[in-house]
């Protein structure tokens, strides 16, 4: 049996959230759907029998931490955030539990063991992770503008993946219904990664550790995932690791549980 089980309950741009299982305990990292697709999504893949933890945010915006106010009163449980996303949310989370750190800083989440990084995004204190259960690493950056050398060096060793790869470039720029001040905050360095640039990532931090790797936060109007997939692998080809299995995410549908470890 794999040591983690991961589970992109959704990825995208109206919500993001994934669940971590260990031993029959699990974490949620966002929790940026609504409290009803949560609860839905867990239980229809059998996610919802693991005891939860805590809620680990990326940073405050909606689609990463809309659903919480109303989670948290059905399911409580802690939620860990930097102290920078815990001041932009507290105001309407005033009751959550909260346990805040500085971003960089290791927590322990009961058994998961979580390295947390900072990563440039226009957001209050945003982060990415290396989360360790038992002997495995998953690698998780959501939102970045541009990929710097902390990032790289923090998902090295991973055996799993969930990477953000949001535009294509040419589609952004020839997109018509967004205005060029919305074109220029999404490809800018505080903004999201492109398809090239997680390639560039991912040909640089894939080793022969890795063995699946998830396409988060795809646009659905600036990207597709059969581009997002073809750069992806393509990468892959040229670090020599064409074994690793690729995941595309959605935001409106639960992805399969995986086995992450075997």
């Amino acid at each position: 049996m794999a040591e983690v089980i991961l589970t992109v309950l959704g990825s995208g741009s109206r919500g993001n959230s994934l669940h971590l299982e260990h031993g029959g305990r699990a974490i949620l990292v966002d929790a940026g759907l609504s409290a009803r697709q949560l609860e839905a999504r867990m239980s229809r893949v059998g996610a919802d029998t693991a005891e939860l933890l805590g809620v680990i945010l990326t940073h405050e915006h909606g689609d990463h931490a809309g659903g919480l106010k109303t989670f948290l009163k059905k399911k409580k449980c802690p939620v860990y955030a930097t102290n920078g996303t815990k001041d932009a949310l507290e105001p309407g989370l005033a009751t959550a539990e909260w346990r805040s750190f500085e971003a960089g800083a290791r927590v322990e989440i009961g058994g998961f063991q979580v390295e947390t990084f900072p990563v440039p995004h226009d957001a209050a204190e945003p982060i990415g992770m290396r989360i360790t259960a038992g002997a495995v690493r998953i690698g998780v950056v959501s939102d970045l503008g541009y990929v710097t050398r902390l990032v790289v060096e923090r998902l090295k060793g991973c055996a799993a993946l969930l990477l953000e790869a949001n535009y294509d470039e040419a589609m952004l720029r020839d997109e018509e219904r967004r205005p060029w001040a919305v074109k220029q905050r999404i490809s800018a360095r505080h903004g999201h990664l492109s398809n090239g640039a997680a390639a560039k990532l991912v040909e640089e931090v894939a080793g022969p550790e890795l063995r699946d790797l998830f396409l988060g936060h795809i646009s659905e109007d600036c990207n597709r995932p059969e581009l997002a997939r073809r750069a992806i692998e393509e990468a892959l080809a040229r670090a020599g690791r064409k074994g690793v299995r690729v995941h595309e995410t959605s935001a409106d549908e639960v992805g399969e549980r995986h086995e992450i470890g075997c």
